[in-house]
């Protein structure tokens, strides 16, 4: 499953459920996904595109926003995440949005250096807290 590669520590039953509640669920936070496939219909990447009120030093709204963006190992370097994009930035234009954000782990430096090469700026970096009540 694509979206297990992209999240390994998060519970492939938990992934899944998160995807069919995409489908038959209006309350997920996702708009749209796209998915990169080859000519033989395999699954190259895809994208997981939502609409949020603001996003770090962003000063329009709503803000278009990469939830999640994979590409299979395969298919790097090959134009597959660049169309993903692409087409995301399409997408976020069609809703009236003027800026597109993401996010990435702090040490994910691929990530970092993939987001850089398509035009993102580096928005500053959080480290976020939680607490079980």
């Amino acid at each position: 499953m694509l979206r297990h590669a992209l999240w390994p520590a998060e519970s492939p039953e938990e992934l899944a459920a998160e995807a069919r509640a995409f489908f038959v669920d209006d309350n997920t936070l996702l708009e749209a996904v796209l998915l990169a496939e080859a000519s033989d219909g395999a699954l190259l990447g895809f994208a997981e595109l939502s609409l949020r009120p603001y996003a770090e030093n962003c000063r329009t709204s709503p803000v278009a926003f990469l939830e999640g963006w994979y590409v299979v190992p395969a298919a790097r370097r090959h134009g597959v995440g660049r169309a993903l994009v692409s087409a995301a930035e399409q997408w976020a234009r069609e809703r009236g949005c003027r800026e597109f954000a993401s996010d990435t782990e702090l040490d994910n430096s691929l990530s970092a250096a993939a987001h850089r090469a398509l035009g993102f700026e580096d928005a500053g970096a959080l480290r976020c807290f939680r607490k079980n009540l």
